[in-house]
């Protein structure tokens, strides 16, 4: 009659998939003569298939006839007699002899030890004191949250003796054949597999849910079974409130610094809960900073959206004030990498998450063209929308090569590229071969005249050598660059070519790039669409915040973007005048509200959300005294601030008063005030044109 503890050792080695490489080399260690190592030490997180991996450990040494002892250090105290007591037990040794004896009568064997993390007072005494007692045909594996302490990898004896195995997520085809063995659905298995990234105790949770509700379908939101159990794996050392809002924080952004953690949880110092985070087994370093197991951090924000959406919220805001600021203060790739850190704000997003490959980090950078490229991009287009578009990506890329960003991949050749054009540079000449370049001209000409100092990008051209324009890696990196692009000085409008423009509407939509039918366009035979957005109609920062409510709210394309009062498309003489007569009404509110520089972008951007009538004039009020307040602070341009300052912001009863208080000649100070409001007026005009330098 077979027992129970066979029927339990045949259903987990069923069960039991991947960790190819972990069994050969504990095999090759059984199969040799003398062992290559004696210590084996496997670590990684909570959930991970430590314990499964053991029992496979086990179950391959009884085959060959090798003894097995097994010890779980739950069940013991960190002391040296309790943990002898408990070998003695497994051995079945008489306990008031040494294990190590009674080991040493046995010769050869397997101790296997889980959980050894609640064991770190004993890890000196092991080391030095019971370990090297055993014989040399035992093999000691010891299980473990934390990987091995430095002394064991500095002990110059140990170090050959010593092998350490991290154990991580099965790899995709491994978790995608476990769930076929337990008979998930195949219909469910990409979303099952996306929560869990093949992490082995959430795939084991969700294939039970299957077990136990017929016609179940797996809802991350819908599953606490899965979520609660996941986060008790993480949450158990978390000592108070502060360090659990740390770990919900650090699960919410790409990566974690101590300066970004205080931020986000508005503390001045941060270091203790950023140093408890790096303590953790399921957090990973890497030279930017923190960032928790991928499945940890789907279980927390998760689990967070759901039970405290108000307190999400606050982190997401938080965290794009950061970013934002950011994107004004850095440039080249670190304002690249702050917008890839924005971006994966909306990872969760359905509208989002299906159209942006998020592990793009260092498998390509952005480049310059370079004359040995021209032949490889033309071959690109030519591969994906043929000949007559390759001659007009030929035809670009020798007009506008300024224009032209190359992704290079790690052997520095080119994997990807987009063309930024500048429609308002092209001449009519140049315009006139490309129907997209033209109709987006003609476009512009009759509904959105550009103003001296304005620019329109079309993105022509965007594509990844294997991919053209699908998902994929590349494409996320062009991405990230189109949105670079959009924070140009003077930037008015933009354009986007697509090959399949249906595919792109879910996610163009959530980023309000509005589709134009009417720019549509034909090349050799195939049709493209077009999107656009006009930048003088909603700036970038309004832009950001845009998508940041979308992100956070329930149903994102019920938040649409404020409508603005139409824009005043004024030249640079008349914006002039509209700042002189603004100035003369700065201490008359009523009076600025028939100011047309209300219409203006540069208004529009400061007031944001509060597009009422009083906020654009406070907004007014805010940009001309910032911009008196730049010539203070230069010195050969005080004495204009001081004229303007007392005429206007802070004014003295009569300009004759307001010469008397500068201590200068009238006809010195009405030149300085001329001056000063002409300076004022150029600061504010490169503030309508303007944006952050790329």
């Amino acid at each position: 009659m077979s027992r129970l503890a066979e029927r339990l050792s045949a259903a987990r080695r069923d069960r039991f998939i991947g960790r190819s490489v972990e069994l050969a080399l504990f095999q090759s260690a059984l199969d040799a003569e003398e062992l290559p190592f004696n210590l084996l030490f496997v670590h990684g997180p909570g959930g991970v298939g430590k314990t499964s991996l053991l029992g496979q450990f086990s179950q391959l040494a009884e085959q060959v006839g090798v003894a097995v002892w097994r010890l779980d250090a739950r069940n013991l105290e960190p002391t040296p007699a309790a943990f002898q007591a408990g070998l003695a037990q497994a051995l079945g040794s008489d306990p008031t002899q040494p294990p190590a004896e009674a080991i040493a009568q046995i010769g050869r064997g397997v101790l296997l030890v889980d959980t050894y993390e609640l064991l770190t007072p004993l890890d000196g005494w092991l080391r030095d004191l019971f370990l090297p007692q055993l014989p040399e045909r035992v093999l000691t594996v010891l299980a473990s949250r934390h990987p091995p302490a430095s002394a064991w990898r500095a002990d110059l004896g140990w170090q050959p003796l010593l092998r350490t195995l991290t154990l991580r997520n099965l790899a995709p085809d491994e978790g995608r054949g476990y769930l076929a063995q337990r008979n998930v659905p195949a219909e469910d298995v990409p979303a099952v597999l996306e929560f869990t990234h093949s992490y082995p105790l959430a795939l084991s949770l969700v294939a039970d849910l299957y077990d136990q509700r017929p016609g179940f379908h797996f809802k991350p939101l819908e599953a606490p079974d899965v979520v609660k159990p996941l986060l008790e794996q993480f949450l158990q050392r978390a000592p108070g409130p502060a360090h659990r809002a740390a770990l919900e924080a650090c699960a919410l952004v790409r990566v974690t610094t101590e300066g970004l953690l205080a931020e986000l949880l508005t503390v001045a110092d941060a270091h203790d809960l950023f140093q408890w985070l790096r303590e953790l087994t399921f957090v990973e370093t890497r030279p930017g900073g923190l960032f928790p197991h991928d499945v940890a951090r789907e279980a927390l924000t998760v689990d967070l959206r759901w039970r405290n959406p108000g307190w999400y919220a606050e982190l997401h805001r938080r965290a794009r004030v950061h970013y934002t600021r950011r994107l004004h203060e850095s440039r080249g790739p670190e304002q690249q990498l702050a917008l890839f850190d924005f971006v994966y704000l909306h990872r969760d997003n359905p509208a989002v998450r299906p159209f942006f490959e998020w592990q793009t980090s260092g498998r390509t950078a952005p480049d310059r063209l370079r004359a040995a490229d021209v032949e490889a991009l033309v071959a690109m287009v030519e591969r994906h929308e043929g000949r007559e578009s390759a001659e007009l990506a030929r035809h670009w890329l020798a007009r506008q090569p300024e224009n032209i960003i190359v992704l290079r991949d790690s052997t520095d050749l080119p994997a990807g590229f987009m063309a930024a054009l500048a429609v308002e540079r092209a001449a009519p000449q140049e315009l006139a071969v490309d129907p997209a370049m033209a109709a987006a001209a003609e476009f512009l000409r009759q509904q959105a005249p550009l103003r001296a100092g304005e620019s329109a990008v079309y993105f022509r051209f965007w594509l990844a050598a294997d991919t053209h324009q699908a998902v994929s890696s590349i494409q996320s990196v062009i991405f990230i660059n189109m949105v670079r692009s959009y924070f140009a000085p003077g930037l008015a409008y933009t354009f986007y070519a697509c090959a399949d423009p249906l595919f792109w509407q879910p996610v163009f939509a959530y980023a309000d790039l509005a589709r134009m039918e009417d720019l549509d366009f034909e090349v050799g035979g195939r049709r493209f669409g077009v999107y656009g957005h006009d930048w003088r109609a909603a700036p970038a920062s309004a832009w950001l915040e845009l998508l940041g409510q979308r992100e956070i709210a329930a149903s994102p394309e019920a938040i649409r973007p404020a409508p603005p009062p139409a824009a005043a498309a004024l030249s640079q003489a008349e914006f002039m005048g509209l700042v002189e007569s603004a100035l003369r009404d700065y201490t008359r509110p009523d009076v600025l509200r028939g100011n047309a520089l209300l219409r203006s972008r540069m208004v529009g951007e400061r007031a944001g959300r509060e597009m009422g009538d009083a906020g654009r004039v406070a907004a007014l009020r805010t940009l001309l005294k910032d911009a008196a307040e730049q010539m203070r602070a230069a010195p050969k341009e005080n004495k204009l601030y001081r004229a303007v300052y007392h005429t206007y912001i802070q004014p003295a009863a009569t300009q004759e008063q307001a010469a008397e208080l500068l201590d200068v000649p009238f006809s010195s100070y009405r030149r300085h005030l001329k001056s000063g409001m002409a300076r004022i007026g150029e600061i504010l005009w490169q503030a309508e044109l303007g944006g952050f330098d790329n």
